[in-house]
């Protein structure tokens, strides 16, 4: 058997023939950018969100840095951020000209550790940007706390958090603004770049949606140095589909992780499992355990074909684009050694019963018969 480790095409066939119907409106209607798909998928998303507003943009990195343009972030302004994250949350730092300051996660969660997120903060910092990793949030209340108490907006990186809960409230209404990303590969994908902004704040909004067109309210006329950044009307329409079926993706994502952690025979000698915060409600984009004997399971699971990811290899301070960080390298210890033991496992729900027991069923006897493992 062969178990693919994401496999799309298995999502549009589920949905072909709304989507096809749903791209030939579009290309029927000569209207291509900036249209009514656009608009109403925006209003769908800020309802489903719970937020009074949602602005489309080119892609999530996009959505990060407008948000941050918008707060008016850039050179000497700090930004604090979780050290275990992917490197466009960085990027969308450093491209505004800003400085990240990194805070390592919590062991059980892999989420920033709120309670290292204070001894950061200096006159210099202006944001606290949560990461919302692997499909739960982040413990937004107390982050929310110690936001307010220093007078900082609370940005969320959403980017893997479609339909999470904390306490009931949904990521993306869980501070000021919220960047999502629309990758293929996301709990609400396009089948192509996008993203989002939501946001309960109307001047920031306003600016987001001025500044994703060149600048510009009205076309011709620049308010503002802008960028070319607008979730495209195939897009858009592609995801008013997908985001009715979200709910009841997310719950076989979740069926699916209940699998994996209730066959998986494991202890925290051989492989540790993930945790879910209390008042969290995962979405699971990804399925990430642990191990120290890495490679060997890796090995194991490409002679058996079934797939596999590492989310994340390398942390960002310790990119190749980011060689001036360096000096970072010993003081993250815990991001370093996530780095080395982390390992997903395939996560979809469009995966079959069979599949999980052939996984489990083949991880569960390598374990048996390894001492060392």
């Amino acid at each position: 058997m062969k178990v693919k480790f994401l496999d799309l095409k298995t999502t549009y066939l589920e949905l072909k023939s709304e989507i096809n119907e749903a791209i030939k409106e579009v290309l029927n209607s000569g209207w291509y950018i900036l249209g009514k798909n656009v608009e109403t998928f925006e209003r769908e998303f800020a309802e489903y969100c719970g937020v009074k507003y949602c602005i489309g943009v080119g892609c999530g990195l996009d959505a990060l840095e407008l948000i941050l343009k918008a707060y008016k972030i850039g050179t000497g302004n700090e930004v604090i951020v979780p050290s275990n994250t992917y490197i466009a949350t960085i990027l969308a730092i450093t491209n505004v000209g800003a400085t990240p300051v990194f805070v390592e996660p919590d062991e059980e969660t892999y989420n920033i550790d709120f309670s290292k997120i204070e001894e950061k903060i200096t006159k210099r910092t202006r944001a606290i940007i949560a990461v919302h990793l692997y499909g739960q949030t982040a413990d937004i209340t107390k982050i929310r706390a110690i936001c307010k108490k220093y007078n900082l907006p609370l940005i969320e990186d959403a980017a893997q958090a479609h339909g999470a809960e904390h306490f009931g409230q949904k990521a993306g209404s869980l501070g000021d603004a919220a960047g999502f990303s629309f990758y293929p590969g996301k709990n609400l994908g396009a089948f192509g770049d996008g993203g989002a902004v939501t946001t309960n704040n109307k001047a920031i909004a306003e600016y987001i949606r001025i500044a994703r067109n060149y600048g510009s309210k009205r076309k011709y006329y620049n308010l503002i140095k802008g960028v070319n950044s607008r979730l495209d009307e195939i897009q858009a329409a592609i995801l008013r589909i997908k985001l009715k079926y979200l709910d009841k993706w997310n719950k076989r994502r979740n069926k699916v992780a209940q699998f994996y952690i209730e066959n998986l025979k494991t202890n925290s000698q051989h492989i540790i499992l993930p945790k879910i915060l209390v008042g969290n409600k995962h979405v699971w984009h990804l399925f990430v355990i642990r191990t120290r004997e890495r490679r060997r399971l890796i090995n194991f699971l490409n002679k058996h074909d079934i797939g596999w990811f590492i989310h994340y290899p390398v942390p960002p301070y310790n990119q190749m684009a980011y060689k001036e960080m360096d000096y970072l390298n010993n003081e993250f210890p815990l991001t370093n050694k996530l780095s080395n033991e982390i390992l997903s496992l395939p996560m979809s729900p469009h995966l079959k019963k069979e599949e999980l027991e052939y996984i489990c069923g083949g991880i569960n006897s390598l374990l048996k018969k390894s001492t060392r493992f």
